[in-house]
């Protein structure tokens, strides 16, 4: 059968997958790979041993006599640049985008660039240091000149992976248009510090994410794509009406590919962001960073009432304990005035164990705080659009607490847990459909449950 390779490149985990023309995974194998330390001592991703890996998978693939491949796709995570010399070899460590930046440097830069609030409005990037990665860029040609000079193309990591197995340099929109400081997203064009700075002759000409480059072995090779952008794929191709995707994870972000209004700069504060999609439309988006907090509460309440941390998995969504808590807290159902940021803060940190008498109680709780942080949140990307469904994939869709809570909480929309293997993956293969697969694209990748509210 005819199929598609995806390597779909997670911080942690590595995998990659065959899909066939109905998009059904055939064949996977998935990897944790060691990191390694920057000249400062900062973990970082090993180039060398991931590149050997997908050389290694490409391989063994060739050698499976059921398949045929007809096209290879990247979708990887973002914010991390490879840099390149004119022979194609690699330069640097790949950088780690949770590296501390250098403050003086920031702020310089920022000072020359109109300061912070102009900036971050004009590139719809929060001001993130290294997250950032267009500061990457910068602060390798401020600290290392000689060796800057040598470099022939900055590359996002997907259009690496690509440049692996076609020798052709190229940038991707999905890859420049999230927080990167690069992208003019008035002027829908590079910002102009590149030019200034010399450094938009080292970025590569953009590749359209539909089309593909052929490689020696007629193989159908993808640029790649940011993996966020590419999990958003598969929900626009089978919705046509006006959406929002809260897409779950250690981070919660919510995803608005109906919503085009410019960013303000209280939104930026509130961690709000834009992606630009494969199709070059933006999407709003805001994050929150739940399930890293999910993860720490909930061992604290493992500790408190001494049971196994994955004890959650067993608690189901009860009315009865749900409106006892709200008469305890005098809580009308949203929004409630705090105190602290709730977008950075979660009300469950400050309350009391002591006072819940099981841990099913205590838990449906840290549910009600952690989807009033969401619904503050979501509800920036969906002011002013006319959104009529949410879809949540990941995490938090199989937890009926939190669904429940969510679809309470939006009355007016349909809630749905939205269940699909594999997302980015899947809007990879999508991405370049045109491109391999004759059959035409069916409409039920994505399996829905309705919650009533």
């Amino acid at each position: 059968m005819n199929v598609a390779a995806i390597f779909d490149i997670g911080k942690t985990n590595k995998k990659v997958f065959l899909f066939d023309e109905n998009y059904k995974i055939v064949w996977e194998k998935s990897i944790n790979l060691d990191e390694t330390v920057d000249e400062d001592g900062f973990p970082c991703e090993d180039i060398e041993v991931l590149k050997n890996w997908v050389f290694e998978r490409l391989s063994e693939i060739k050698t499976l006599t059921n398949y045929v491949l007809k096209a290879i796709n990247f979708s990887t995570y973002g914010a991390s640049f490879v840099y390149i010399d004119k022979e194609g070899k690699v330069l640097t460590p790949l950088y780690n985008y949770l590296k501390d930046y250098p403050e003086d440097l920031k702020n310089d830069f920022y000072k020359k660039y109109k300061g912070e609030e102009v900036f971050a409005v004009k590139t719809a990037s929060p001001v993130l240091g290294s997250l950032n990665s267009g500061m990457q860029i910068y602060r390798f040609k401020e600290e290392k000149p000689d060796l800057f000079e040598k470099v022939k193309y900055c590359l996002h990591l997907p259009q690496f992976l690509s440049f692996l197995l076609t020798n052709e340099a190229y940038a991707d929109i999905t890859s420049v248009g999230c927080h990167t400081n690069l992208w003019n997203f008035k002027k829908m064009k590079y910002h102009k510090w590149l030019k200034s700075e010399g450094i938009s002759v080292k970025i590569p000409p953009f590749h359209y994410g539909k089309d593909t480059i052929k490689s020696q072995d007629g193989l159908a090779v993808g640029a790649g794509l940011h993996d966020s952008s590419s999990a958003i794929i598969p929900y626009t191709i089978n919705f046509t009406e006006p959406f929002v995707l809260l897409s779950t994870g250690t981070w919660s972000i919510s995803l608005n590919p109906f919503n085009n209004k410019p960013l303000t700069f209280e939104e930026l504060q509130h961690d709000c962001l834009c992606y630009l999609q494969y199709t070059e439309k933006p999407v709003k988006a805001a994050r929150l960073f739940s399930g890293n907090e999910h993860e720490i509460q909930t061992k604290r309440l493992a500790e408190h009432f001494n049971v196994p941390v994955d004890m959650f998995k067993d608690v189901y969504f009860d009315k009865n304990v749900v409106s006892n808590l709200r008469a305890l807290n005098f809580q009308i159902i949203y929004p409630k005035k705090y105190n602290f940021d709730i977008l950075k803060e979660c009300p469950f940190q400050k309350r009391e164990l002591s006072i819940f008498k099981s841990y099913e109680t205590a838990y449906h709780q840290l549910m009600l705080d952690l989807v009033e942080q969401q619904v503050f949140s979501t509800n920036l990307v969906i002011r002013n659009s006319p959104v009529k469904k949410i879809f949540v994939d990941g995490g938090f869709s199989k937890n009926s607490i939190f669904m429940n809570l969510l679809a309470e909480a939006f009355p007016d929309v349909e809630v749905y847990a939205a269940s699909m293997a594999q997302a980015s993956a899947l809007g990879a293969a999508l991405a370049i459909h045109q491109n391999w697969n004759p059959k035409p694209i069916q409409n039920d990748l994505i399996d829905l449950k309705f919650y009533k509210h």
